[in-house]
């Protein structure tokens, strides 16, 4: 069994309800996306043509990758629209002292 690393990747405050963040801890492109106050991290890398989800929209639990109109579940990363049809990897995110940090496998 393989240990994930922790690590900081924003201040909450940086990603607020609504919104997608990108960022790159450590080489891994990563794209937050706050649910109502629940986040969730997914790389940011559409499956479809590796363009980045970051500059894409967020609808409810949606992320629409802006280049192509793919779909993706951002609570899980499986694909919803095509062109995709392969998941995005997802990673665990915590909350702690407003801080945001990512389980990096």
């Amino acid at each position: 069994m393989s240990e994930h690393r922790w690590i900081r990747i924003a201040a909450a405050a940086d990603c607020p309800p609504g919104t997608l963040l990108g960022v790159e801890p450590d080489g891994v492109k990563i794209v937050l996306a706050n649910v109502d106050g629940t986040f969730y991290a997914l790389q940011d890398r559409c499956s479809h043509a590796n363009y980045p989800l970051s500059t894409g929209e967020l609808d409810g639990t949606r992320l629409t990758c802006a280049y192509h109109g793919a779909r993706f579940d951002v609570c899980t990363g499986k694909a919803l629209q095509l062109p995709a049809i392969r998941p995005v990897p997802a990673f665990d995110v915590e909350v702690r002292d407003g801080d945001l940090y990512v389980a990096i496998p």
